[in-house]
């Protein structure tokens, strides 16, 4: 994220109010991800990157992560990938974490 990679955390409501969210991200749902972030979609997120931005996929554990991923890649994202571990590994490796309520 420091070097400009957009990070999209994909979590589940539930998960992120138990664990927080890593500071920075992009807070999209796995189920609306596609059209959120398609480029021609009408309803794409304005903070969305770019087809030529690196961007990061989080999700609990790094499984479904990977596979939004690959879909990115198939959307013309050529820098999509995943964050291996995803947000539980994250937080394992003692990096910021922002739970409800706390400022930024």
């Amino acid at each position: 994220m420091e070097s400009g990679a957009a990070l999209i955390d994909i979590r589940s409501d539930s998960q992120i109010a138990g664990d927080g969210v890593i500071p920075g991200a992009l807070v999209i749902q796995r189920n609306v991800l596609e059209w959120r972030l398609d480029p021609a979609s009408g309803h794409r997120h304005p903070q969305s990157p770019d087809l030529d931005d690196q961007v990061i996929i989080v999700c609990n554990e790094g499984y479904q992560s990977s596979l939004a991923a690959a879909t990115l890649k198939q959307l013309g994202f050529a820098d999509a990938t995943d964050l291996d571990g995803g947000f539980q590994a994250w937080r394992a490796a003692g990096l910021p974490v922002q739970h409800s309520g706390e400022a930024a």
